[in-house]
């Protein structure tokens, strides 16, 4: 009796829950990662960009309308991504730190289950930054291929019709699009200064405006290529064995955006689609891109290794009301200038905690290189801002920030200290110290204090590194009722 329980133990570990029939063949994946676009500004959303082709993967799909980043920082989003792991869990945690080269890769357990496995276009998980390594990606990819600049998506169709056609496919199409420095081409609409909408913590005037043009091209771009893959997996008879996700590394390259936790920074498009997975609809369920990982290894029917501390979206690709996490987390570290703050989005609430209170929260694209960033500092010198606007001038920042998302989808009003909420507070101080705890986090005693552009050897410690939390396994707490 106990043999046949240990059996039946042993199968079910074997063989996941979405295992395919003897005679479907394993499906296919394209993961199209954008860079420096915030949901809110594509049409899919409700945004002034139109997104037809984002469209026309929703209506095949599920669009997650709470779907947020680990950390709103390229680099580290994107080695996050990958490794299914929190920032300062990858040992990669800040701007421009390789990955290194122990940390478990999805794409690569799917390669060793004999996916054929491609990354095309922005890397950006091997740059240290002077120079790129790629051998820290080996495990991964069959191939990598460096698309340049202006999109880096010119050989993503070439690269679905020269596949081996003997081995399902994960590729990882990484558009460059829409990062600084912009750059026109025709594969996009122009959009004129009327077209343009401009956040409220934003000065709405002509280099603003100007600047948001660029922008919307390129947000615009890629959903040509997305609809140029689209296509091609129509006219290659294989959309229906073959999930496509579409998302985000990080908000829109504005002050107050990049970098930040707040939604304009964190929260990021994501759509998937594919066998199986409920058609035309949204879902308002928390997910954080950390579920990326477990959620293509289900689908693949490959074993997901205790290293992942996400959790697999599968549960709302079929049923988009449902819940698999009541907790989700991100983390700003080291983006050109100082920082460490953290957050945890719950419910309609998001609280933030900054232990670089005392100094202002910039990233490049905050400061005044850049027309938006230049309007709003010309503003600021003129006392012309209002107090929406002037956020990152802020100094000293408040140590606590809680938000009502739905109530002040913005994150204007800081209800801390407010004696009707100190019940939230009090729960998410809680939850958040359990996750510090839990997966290793900590404050490192010499951060790293560069400001602007950073080279090997310039690093302070990381977070979490003394610790070891770049070998710890803890997901941290998840679910509401399990904690």
């Amino acid at each position: 009796m106990h043999d046949h329980l240990y059996l039946l133990a042993f199968l079910l570990l074997a063989f996941p829950a979405t295992a395919r029939a003897a005679d479907q063949p394993p499906p296919n994946f394209v993961f199209f990662i954008t860079d420096d676009i915030s949901a809110e500004d594509m049409e899919t959303y409700g945004g002034p960009i139109p997104t037809p082709n984002l469209d026309r993967l929703a209506a095949r799909g599920v669009t997650f309308d709470n779907a947020y980043v680990t950390a709103s920082s390229c680099s580290p989003s994107r080695c996050s991504i990958i490794t299914g792991r929190y920032p300062h869990n990858t040992g990669a945690p800040e701007l421009h730190t390789p990955l290194p080269r122990d940390q478990w890769k999805f794409p690569g357990r799917l390669r060793r289950s004999g996916y054929h496995s491609v990354l095309s276009g922005k890397n950006h998980m091997s740059y240290n930054g002077v120079q790129e390594d790629e051998s820290n990606l080996a495990d991964a990819f069959d191939r990598i291929l460096r698309g340049g600049r202006p999109s880096g998506s010119e050989d993503w169709v070439k690269t679905l019709r020269n596949r081996p056609k003997d081995q399902p496919f994960f590729f990882w199409f990484a558009s460059h699009d829409a990062h600084r420095a912009w750059q026109l081409n025709e594969k996009a609409p122009r959009f004129e200064t009327q077209d343009v909408v401009v956040p409220p913590y934003l000065v709405d005037g002509p280099k603003t405006r100007q600047d948001f043009r660029g922008y919307y091209h390129e947000v615009a771009r890629t959903d040509f290529y997305l609809g140029l893959l689209l296509d091609e997996l129509a006219d290659e008879g294989i959309t229906d064995n073959t999930f496509v996700i579409f998302t985000s590394d990080n908000g829109r390259p504005f002050p107050r955006c990049k970098t930040r936790l707040y939604d304009s920074g964190a929260k990021v498009p994501l759509v998937i689609a594919g066998p199986g997975v409920a058609m035309s609809k949204r879902s308002a369920s928390l997910a954080s891109l950390i579920d990326i990982a477990p959620t293509v290894l289900e689908l693949a029917g490959v074993a997901i290794a205790e290293q992942f501390q996400g959790v697999s979206l599968l549960p709302i690709l079929r049923d988009p009301d449902s819940t698999v996490r009541d907790y989700l987390f991100a983390e700003h570290n080291w983006h050109t200038y100082p920082a460490n703050e953290r957050m945890v989005r719950f419910e309609n609430w998001t609280y933030i905690r900054n232990h670089n209170h005392e100094d202002q929260n910039l990233c490049a694209e905050s400061a005044d290189r850049f027309p938006a960033g230049a309007e709003l500092w010309e503003a600021e010198a003129n006392g012309l801002l209002a107090s929406q606007q002037r956020d990152v001038f802020l100094k000293p920042r408040p140590f606590e920030e809680l938000y009502d998302v739905q109530a002040d989808p913005d994150q204007f009003n800081n209800l801390a200290d407010s004696p009707e909420h100190s019940e939230i507070l009090a729960e998410l101080r809680d939850v958040m110290d359990r996750w510090c705890e839990q997966t290793g986090d900590s404050i490192p005693s010499k951060p790293t204090a560069v400001i602007g552009n950073i080279t090997p050897g310039r690093r302070g410690e990381f977070p979490g590194a003394s610790n070891d939390a770049s070998h710890r396994l803890h997901p941290g707490p998840i679910l509401r009722k399990a904690n």
